[in-house]
């Protein structure tokens, strides 16, 4: 017999205990199991290995339970912490772009109202409103990227105080 079939058969009597498989790969691993004899002795030893680990209790420390729980909490909580920031960044980012997209087209007649009347280059100008437009996003930008530092900064020193 081709040895690919029975490579096939084990993976699938792999995967059957750990994720499950479809309707038609357990009817072909049934029928070729139906008929051999090696594969069924592996289906047999990882059915007896999972019922061995199954039937084996693990005492845990209660201290160890309650931390456990009490830090698995805490990341929820900071997880939610994080979406909800997320949330008011997101928000805050489209009111951003709400806005620069109204105020685009009159701060560009007033920086090319300013080339004119103080008889600058366009090159002068354009960068002006350039930077100009720019700024708020670089100020926030940086505003966001300076905080999360400092937050990554204060979770490695608590983590190093946990140690």
């Amino acid at each position: 017999m081709n040895p690919d079939v029975h490579e096939r058969a084990l993976r699938l009597i792999d995967v059957s205990q750990v994720e499950g498989i479809s309707t038609a790969d357990r009817e072909w691993l049934d029928e070729h199991l139906a008929g051999c004899a090696t594969c069924q002795a592996r289906a047999r030893a990882n059915e007896h290995a999972l019922q061995a680990l199954r039937s084996n209790t693990v005492m845990i420390e209660p201290a160890l339970v309650s931390v456990t729980r009490a830090r698995v909490r805490w990341r929820a909580r900071e997880l939610q912490e994080n979406q909800a920031r997320l949330r008011a960044l997101w928000i805050s980012c489209g009111f951003s772009w709400l806005l620069g997209a109204v105020t685009a087209p009159i701060l560009w007649q007033g920086m090319a109202w300013l080339g004119r009347h103080f008889e600058l280059s366009p090159a002068i100008w354009v960068t002006g409103f350039a930077m100009l437009w720019l700024a708020p996003a670089t100020v926030v930008g940086a505003a966001v990227g300076w905080r999360q530092s400092r937050v990554s900064a204060a979770r490695n020193h608590n983590a190093a105080w946990e140690r």
